[in-house]
């Protein structure tokens, strides 16, 4: 027990707590090993001696007269262990910690651990919860399962799976510049993670390549990524003179080609920021050319884009990873349509405006009974040009309509028709006539004339015009009486 206290100052530097927080864990310990051994309801403190060493004390308060024995003490009593103790006051009396065996030695062990732990997790979180998403260089240190655990200096850190990049393999002791995803006190994920598939480490990386960012000139307004595939990042200069897409990309490249590389080839497309809603969608699509954009819902932030036919899957990208990733550097929902489609859409949209055709309570006028009707617009029988097309075993299925009712049906549907038959024919036998009479008096040709002569071409010279004038008082006398 002499060098307990070494031991503690040991165990708080390499874990980085107070060593109170240690001593206080031993105590309860002990007191949690001396309780399961005793077996007693005393109240127990464990406390230091004068020698350093750890012992477990059973306090009672002075009473008389004494109600419990377990928990309180006699005067003449209190005043043998401590003659300076007055009514009211506590004494200690000391237990034997010999006789606390291994499995009491097991349990005290078990519970500094879990105090220590406990106390670990809570400096890392108080150190680490306000860096979240700050850049960071760790090494491998051990692979468990598909997740890495790596050294980030003071404490271990967790680099799962879903948080790699699919183009990336490490080993143990590989050196990998992550940023600090998220940082949990207790749980399943308890500790530090780190990702390298999160947007934030591309930013990080270019604020790192690129001095126009560090300092503010150029501002990073957007990144949407898929790790591995491609990354599309939107930038904004603060300063007219500085070109915000040539101040990252660099001289031939070399800043961008930089992250590139740490990325593990991973593409990446610049494009730079606008207000304009329409021209930051047209930029945000590139490398396809876009022939107008079109907003649907500006509350709701639904926009339609609408390109070329030969352009239409080089603007949704492979697997729809452009239009993808687009769409969450925007923050819109974006549809994305041909020339052709969106034709067939107009077209469709303007045959949805023509009337449907007319309702068959038009039928009343031709002679149809009213509950005849009514069964029709029950069945689903709205427009009389849907009657029209059905056949008379259709008709009978329909609830209410008989053999009877087909018949009526199908006079009043006649009937409605034929109206629009009899002015056509009464307008070909009228036609004939009213032309031949304007013939005459403008003195050009009428249509039976110019038959005639169609049909003498190179057989015999022009008739005399008296034949031509009986001719066309003939055609007149047809035109004016259509029945002879």
């Amino acid at each position: 027990m002499g060098t307990i206290y070494q031991s503690i100052e040991i165990l708080s530097k390499e874990k980085g707590i107070d060593p109170q927080i240690v001593i206080d864990a031993v105590k309860d310990a002990m007191l949690v090993a001396a309780r399961k051994h005793f077996r007693s309801v005393e109240d127990l403190i464990a406390d230091f001696n004068a020698q350093g060493a750890l012992e477990i004390y059973a306090v009672k308060t002075v009473a008389d007269p004494v109600v419990d024995p377990v928990k309180e003490i006699t005067p003449n009593e209190a005043r043998r262990i401590d003659p300076g103790v007055e009514l009211g006051g506590t004494v200690r009396i000391p237990r034997p910690t010999e006789a606390l065996g291994r499995i009491s030695a097991q349990t005290a062990k078990q519970v500094i651990l879990q105090k220590v732990r406990e106390a670990e997790r809570e400096t890392i979180f108080t150190e680490y919860s306000g860096r979240v998403g700050e850049l960071v260089n760790c090494m491998v240190k051990r692979i468990e399962g598909q997740d890495l655990i790596v050294d980030i200096g003071k404490t271990e850190a967790r680099l799962p799976k879903k948080e790699q990049s699919r183009l990336e393999n490490f080993s143990v002791g590989d050196r990998v510049r992550g940023i600090i995803k998220s940082v949990e006190k207790a749980g399943k994920n308890a500790g530090v993670t780190i990702s390298r598939a999160d947007p934030e480490l591309v930013k990080r990386l270019f604020e790192q390549e690129v001095p126009e960012i560090y300092d503010n000139t150029v501002v990073i307004k957007g990144c949407a990524r898929e790790a591995g595939e491609r990354t599309k990042i939107a930038v904004f200069s603060r300063d007219r003179d500085v070109d915000s897409v040539g101040a990252c990309v660099g001289m031939k490249g070399m800043r961008v080609q930089s992250i590139i590389r740490e990325l593990r080839g991973e593409k990446i497309d610049i494009i730079e920021y606008s207000d304009d809603s329409v021209q930051y969608a047209t930029k945000a699509l590139s490398p396809a050319k876009i022939s107008r954009v079109a907003i649907i819902d500006a509350a709701a932030r639904h926009m339609e884009v609408i390109v070329d036919d030969t352009q239409l899957s080089l603007a949704i990208g492979k697997k729809g990873q452009n239009v993808r990733l687009a769409a969450k550097l925007l923050g819109w929902k974006v549809d994305i349509k041909s020339e052709e489609e969106k034709r067939q859409e107009v077209e469709s949209a303007m045959a949805a405006l023509v009337s449907p055709g007319a309702p068959v309570s038009v039928l009343m006028e031709f002679g149809l009974a009213e509950s005849i009707i009514g069964d029709l617009i029950a069945g689903g029988v709205s427009t009389i040009e849907k009657l029209g097309s059905m056949t008379p075993e259709e008709l009978q299925e329909l609830a209410g309509i008989s053999e009877t009712s087909v018949e009526r049906i199908r006079d009043a549907v006649n009937g409605y028709y034929g109206q629009f038959d009899a002015p056509a024919e009464q307008g070909s036998a009228e036609y004939p006539a009213e032309a031949a009479h304007e013939a005459a008096e403008e003195g050009a040709a009428t249509p039976a004339e110019t038959g005639e002569e169609a049909a003498g071409v190179g057989e015999s010279p022009a008739e005399p015009a008296e034949e031509k004038q009986n001719e066309s008082a003939t055609i007149e006398d047809l035109g004016s009486n259509p029945q002879s």
